[in-house]
C-alpha cells in the first residue's frame, strides 16, 4: 500500500526533527533514523523528501538552511502567536495564527529579512505569504519550524 499524504507529512517532520538535533551525514543513516522511529522509509523517499524540505548538503552532511539569524530572534518572538502554515501552490503560504495577531505575525516576517520572500498581506488571523519560488517556499516552511522550535 503506497504511504498517504499525511505519511509523507509526519515522515517530513520527522527528518526536519532529526536534522535539527544533528546533521545526517548519509541518507542511509535518515533511512535507518527513521525506521527506528517507526516511520516507512526508503533512500528515494528521503531523497525526494530532502528536496521537498530544502535540506542542503554540507561538509557535515545534510542540515536544514542555516537559520541562525536575526529573522529567527523576530520570528520567535511571535512563535506562540503561529498556529499553522500551509503551502497553497508553489509559490503562496498561508500562515494562521492567533485572533488579532496576523499583522503581528506578517510584521515579524517582513523584518526577518529572509530570502525568498516577496511580501506578506496579513488579516485578522491569516497571513498569505508571497514567496519566489517552491524551493523559496520549502525553505520558509523549514526556517519558520526551526525558528518557533527555538
Amino acid at each position: 500500500m503506497p504511504p498517504t499524504t499525511e505519511d509523507q507529512r509526519q515522515r517530513r517532520a520527522a527528518i526536519r526533527r532529526l536534522l535539527l538535533e544533528q546533521p545526517a551525514t548519509t541518507q542511509a543513516s535518515l533511512v535507518a533514523a527513521l525506521e527506528s522511529l517507526g516511520h516507512a522509509a526508503t533512500q528515494s523517499s528521503v531523497s525526494r523528501d530532502l528536496r521537498e524540505i530544502g535540506a542542503v548538503k554540507t561538509a557535515q552532511g545534510y542540515e536544514l538552511p542555516a537559520a541562525a539569524d536575526v529573522g529567527d530572534d523576530q520570528v520567535a518572538a511571535v512563535a506562540d502567536l503561529l498556529r499553522s502554515s500551509t503551502p497553497a501552490g508553489s509559490n503562496l503560504l498561508v500562515i494562521r495564527t492567533g485572533i488579532g495577531a496576523a499583522q503581528r505575525v506578517a510584521l515579524a516576517l517582513d523584518r526577518s529579512g529572509w530570502p525568498g520572500m516577496i511580501g506578506t498581506i496579513a488579516g485578522d488571523d491569516t497571513i498569505f505569504v508571497a514567496t519566489e519560488s517552491a524551493h523559496a517556499q520549502k525553505n520558509l516552511v523549514s526556517r519558520i519550524e526551526h525558528a518557533t522550535r527555538s
